[in-house]
């Protein structure tokens, strides 16, 4: 009698636990095309996406990655991460790492275009981050160097980048903060950014590419660092007409 009674408890414990389970399951929908990639994806946990898109919390069309001389290395680990889209490439270095939570990475490299020579390496971990990344929207995008590291809280990102030579570092230690960044079609720009800390409501916008009469080479540069308190920061550069 004490035998059954243990198999019926250790029953009961399993049952939400497969329901569960069923319910946030991985999932990995790829259309590739071309050249020579070197694609690694681990996935570990449930709850997993990576797709072209996501329906009623379920892979809705592929992944379309798009080749030339790719090397792409995804970890994701636990919980309900998502990263889909399409992509397109060229030479192009990927390191992407996500660990725990609700993390969605939603990007559209190219958008039907080229992307050209990128180096992008990301590693996030933890809680309930949202992020659209676009890069190249309006096709062609090179040389671009792109360096993200994030730590925890529920942070909320957009970042545009439409870009020949970037180079964008950002490190992010902290809380519930909300970032847009926008560095367009410029000759050159580069972010570095540290920031710890918390509540922090940061725009960044950098916009070369239409240069003044008279100067051939356009810049940006932004080196900034943050440890903050309930901080706004707002900065914009402009070589625009505008």
């Amino acid at each position: 009698m004490k035998m059954l009674n243990k198999f019926i408890a250790f029953t009961l414990l399993l049952c939400p636990v497969l329901i569960h389970a069923g319910t946030n399951d991985n999932e990995i929908l790829l259309d590739q095309s071309g050249d020579t990639l070197n694609l690694t994806i681990d996935q570990v946990g449930y709850g997993n996406k990576l797709c072209g898109s996501v329906s009623s919390g379920a892979c809705a069309s592929d992944w379309v990655l798009t080749g030339n001389t790719l090397t792409i290395d995804i970890d994701m680990i636990g919980n309900l991460n998502q990263i889909y889209g399409p992509t397109l490439f060229d030479s192009t270095t990927v390191d992407l790492s996500l660990t725990g939570n609700s993390n969605v990475w939603d990007w559209n490299v190219g958008y039907g275009g080229s992307a050209d020579s990128s180096d992008v390496d990301v590693a996030i971990s933890g809680s309930s981050n949202t992020f659209d990344i676009d890069w190249g929207y309006s096709a062609s995008a090179e040389r671009l160097d792109f360096d993200l590291d994030i730590t925890g809280g529920s942070n909320t990102w957009n970042i545009d980048i439409e870009a020949d030579d970037v180079t964008w570092n950002v490190d992010v230690i902290g809380s519930s903060n909300d970032f847009l960044t926008t560095q367009s079609d410029g000759a050159y720009q580069s972010l570095t950014m540290e920031w710890t800390g918390s509540n922090g409501d940061i725009d960044i916008l950098q916009s070369s590419g239409t240069c003044p009469t008279g100067i051939t080479s356009c810049y940006g540069v932004i080196n900034a660092e943050f440890d903050s308190e309930n901080a706004v920061v707002n900065i914009k550069q402009k070589d625009t007409g505008d």
